[in-house]
């Protein structure tokens, strides 16, 4: 069963749960954050945007989680030895004062603290995002400046509750958007080249449960010619409406049932840097993944926990489109992760 939000609609009733539990294909249910009932703490936003190609990549994060706020940046080199820097500042009780917008189609995301900026802006069809932070790498510091454009006409939305009156999470995922412009660290200069270079934006807003337990994979890229892109995953709630599963094939999306992420084990524990397998009940995602880079970070409060493993490597394989369609794919750059998270 997979349901399929087809007109416009507010996302939250008066009771603050979801009107249409479902997926979309544009922007359609209405984001309200007045209409939250689910508890002040137990609010997060985020917009997260990752842009790569084969050779480097950089991540950055505004997130305004209630009781704590995440801005991070990253920056990932997979030429030669991989190596990554993340910085991921923190603030105490924002509890909404970052002012995320309520729509990912317009609108400005700012934040600034000691040492560093971002902003992300939307408006006219092209997505501008800036960064800063001092002592990056060392002493030196980073400068990010990028634009984002071709915005694919269709993208991921999904509505999804939790078995918990007043929790949901609402989610977009807009791949293969096409990236120029530098990332500068010291004296080195990194370019994205928008022939070779894709983006993706996760937008997140929603009231979670305490502890929760997921998985999510996405790439953008040149299949023969042609954008190309995925999003997967589970264990963000109850999927039971619709999964959040879906190929991107020259503007359009392509609905996928479930699939499964099989991560390899040495002695009962989860071997990240070997290969990964993917499989799905309707034989229409069968990906192997070959790992080149761990983005782990393990954050225990022992109340509060964030245990993150964001794998980034190259896909190969075969999905199929909803007309049949069969494409192969072969070393396309994305990533899939692994987070347990008690917040």
């Amino acid at each position: 069963m997979q349901h399929e939000i087809l007109q416009p609609i507010p996302l939250l009733d008066e009771n603050g749960d979801l009107t249409e539990p479902g997926f979309a294909r544009r922007l359609l249910p209405v984001y309200d954050r007045s209409k939250v009932r689910g508890g002040a703490t137990r609010l997060k936003e985020w917009d997260y945007y990752y842009i790569g190609n084969d050779r480097f990549g950089v991540a950055l994060t505004i997130a305004d989680n209630s009781y704590m706020g995440l801005d991070s940046v990253s920056f990932l080199s997979f030429a030669g030895k991989p190596w990554q820097i993340t910085k991921s500042p923190m603030r105490i009780f924002p509890m909404g004062r970052t002012g995320l917008p309520q729509s990912s189609e317009r609108g400005v995301t700012a934040i600034s603290g000691k040492g560093y900026a971002l902003m992300f802006q939307v408006e006219r069809g092209c997505r501008t995002l800036t960064a800063h932070m001092e002592k990056f790498r060392g002493n030196d510091p980073i400068d990010i400046h990028v634009k984002l454009t071709h915005e694919p006409e269709e993208s991921m939305v999904i509505c999804t509750p939790f078995d918990k009156p007043g929790h949901f999470y609402y989610n977009q995922k807009i791949n293969c958007m096409r990236a120029e412009g530098t990332v500068t660290i010291g004296g080195e200069e990194y370019r994205f080249d928008p022939g070779e270079s894709f983006a993706v934006l996760d937008w997140g807003r929603g009231v979670w449960t305490y502890h929760n337990t997921w998985y999510w994979g996405s790439a953008s890229g040149l299949v023969d010619g042609e954008d190309f892109g995925f999003n997967i995953g589970y264990g963000f709630g109850d999927t039971s409406a619709a999964t959040e599963n879906m190929l991107f094939y020259k503007g359009k999306t392509h609905k996928l049932s479930r699939v499964s992420f099989h991560i390899p084990q040495i002695r009962g524990k989860e071997a990240y840097l070997q290969p990964w397998t993917f499989t799905s009940d309707d034989g229409r995602f069968e990906l192997e993944f070959d790992p080149i880079l761990d983005r782990a970070a393990d954050t225990d409060f022992k109340v509060l926990r964030s245990n993150q493993h964001q794998v980034f490597g190259r896909f190969s394989g075969t999905v199929v489109l909803d007309d049949g369609k069969r494409l192969e794919i072969r070393d396309l750059m994305g990533f899939a992760e692994k987070v347990e998270t008690k917040w």
